[in-house]
């Protein structure tokens, strides 16, 4: 920290797959929760801590269970993953050192992104590259409702973040604030991909998939990004449909290689 003397530090590092944190909880509390005190208290060893703006990535996931309507940055936290855990301690924290040590540090908790170029594994990038390969697909919880945004729109919220000045240890939520079904999901991307619908399995993962306690699928995790747009004039400009067509046409070239 004292020599990279940054204005601006982006908290973007995770240990992110949240089926692996029910078989690997010490490494997610270690890595997310520890790892961002090891980054807090490295950046309040300086000086001048104050004159610094740490931005740090949280998730949608640390709602938990709270109904059927879009989510507010002031509901209580209510994880139901040891991964979902990490973040809230985190957000907890930095929340902490904003009233106790006039940390300035703002708080981001994004739906889930997709369009990654570099990872096959989460949902949509899963879904349309098997697709386009042939494979047969495994949807595991197909009526739970969850809220995307492109990566484009992801990387434009935090830009945002850093550009406006907001109180210290604000929370800010990231979406799109409209749900769709991953049974819904996997019939679209089964249209933009040609795929047999009838070779998606609804209601099993895929052989191999992580142990995860069903109680902990999340029936419902769509964000209200009201205040985000109010104050950061941000909203997501690219819709879902379009969206899912470019990481289709993006893998359809990677695979057919």
């Amino acid at each position: 920290m004292r020599t990279a003397n940054p204005d601006v530090i982006f908290h973007l590092a995770a240990l992110s797959p949240v089926r692996y944190s029910f078989e690997h909880p010490f490494q997610y509390q270690e890595a997310n929760y520890l790892g961002s005190l090891n980054l807090i208290h490295s950046l309040m060893s300086l000086s001048d801590f104050g004159k610094r703006r740490l931005l740090a990535a949280s998730t949608a996931e640390v709602y938990g269970i709270q109904g059927n309507r879009p989510f507010v940055e002031e509901l209580p936290l209510r994880p139901t993953s040891p991964y979902a855990v990490s973040k809230a301690a985190m957000d907890m924290y930095l929340r902490m050192a904003a009233r106790v040590f006039d940390l300035n540090c703002v708080i981001m908790r994004p739906a889930n992104s997709y369009d990654r170029r570099r990872e096959r594994d989460f949902i949509v990038e899963y879904l349309i590259t098997s697709m386009l390969a042939g494979r047969r697909v495994y949807v595991g919880a197909p009526d739970s409702v969850r809220d995307y945004i492109h990566v484009d729109d992801h990387v434009e919220a935090y830009i945002r973040v850093a550009e406006r000045e907001t109180k210290p240890g604000e929370a800010f939520n990231f979406g799109s604030g409209r749900g769709i079904s991953n049974r819904e999901l996997a019939i679209r991307c089964s249209e933009i991909t040609d795929f047999d619908a009838s070779d998606i399995e609804f209601g099993s993962y895929p052989p191999g998939y992580p142990m995860r306690p069903l109680v902990s699928d999340q029936p419902y995790i769509v964000l209200d990004s009201t205040k985000a747009e109010r104050i950061l004039s941000w909203k997501p400009k690219i819709q879902l449909e379009d969206g899912l067509k470019m990481v289709a046409e993006y893998w359809r070239s990677r695979i057919s290689q």
